[in-house]
């Protein structure tokens, strides 16, 4: 009757390079279930920290996702030694293949090194309002390559980290939950400037949108060419769908500009004949 030690060293595939035994089997499976444990331990350990705010769940992510891809890693050499790859000899005979693999994969690495700092430094969250190469969009989600935004049209884009981190963005969440924004509108020469002023700060009182803290106020900004020129600004808290406030806030100064008799003149030119 074969012995214990006996039946762990009876050969399923013995070749020159690889040597596969029940012992062997038993170690990869043992080596598995311990790494998921493992992991899982780590995670619950993290999602501790995270209540006594001592780590954001950003920085969370960060460092479960590194300490996974190094276990993981260690998991893969120990198994191919277990296996009776000889791990020196594979790695000198595919350094070659490595330099390539390096050199296309260098993008892919300065997007995940991006994403470690985007994800450390909390200078973009998730649910901030961004603007970046002209467009306004809000973050969904960041990962350690990509990230994912929504634009005002409802377009998810997916953008590289490494673009985040090098191109010129702006955070409207960052500072303040709160943005100012101005709406430009021009009056016929001869209107009652304060009537003016009076109808435009009703508009913004009108607009739930727009916040009373900071309170707006109106600009007499220019004597145009055609008209009075007076800008309206205010502060709101929906950065994301300003369009649409803007848009109500026009529709219900039109109206108010006709209640009052209050003209917006068309671009006009005088042209004196000799």
């Amino acid at each position: 009757m074969q012995s214990i030690s006996e039946l762990f060293d009876i050969k399923i595939l013995d070749t020159k390079h690889v040597d596969i035994s029940i012992y062997s089997i038993i170690l990869i499976i043992g080596l598995v279930i311990g790494l998921r444990l493992l992991l899982f331990l780590i995670r619950k350990i993290l999602k501790n920290t995270e209540k006594k705010k001592k780590l954001n769940e950003n920085q969370i992510f960060v460092i479960y996702q590194i300490i996974k891809y190094f276990v993981i890693v260690i998991a893969i050499v120990v198994i191919l030694e277990s296996l009776g790859l000889n791990m020196t000899i594979l790695t000198a005979s595919s350094a070659a293949l490595f330099v390539g693999i390096g050199l296309g994969l260098q993008q892919v690495f300065k997007d995940m090194f991006a994403g470690i700092i985007l994800l450390f430094t909390g200078t973009i969250r998730i649910g901030d309002v961004i603007e970046i190469e002209s467009i306004v969009a809000k973050v969904t989600s960041i990962g350690f390559r990509t990230s994912t935004v929504i634009t005002r049209d409802d377009i998810d884009m997916i953008i590289p980290n490494s673009i985040i981190i090098s191109e010129k963005v702006i955070n409207w969440s960052y500072n303040n939950d709160k943005t100012r924004f101005k709406l430009e509108v021009g009056v016929a020469y001869g209107s009652d400037v304060e009537l003016v002023r009076q109808v435009l700060l009703e508009v913004a009182g009108k607009n739930e949108e727009v916040s009373e803290n900071p309170a707006p106020f109106v600009r007499f900004n220019d004597f145009g060419d055609s008209s009075l020129v007076f800008q309206l600004y205010f502060w709101s808290k929906n950065m994301y769908r300003i369009e649409n406030v803007l848009s109500d806030m026009r529709f219900l100064i039109d109206k108010k500009f006709r209640e009052n008799k209050i003209t917006i003149p068309f671009p006009q030119r005088d042209v004196h004949m000799k």
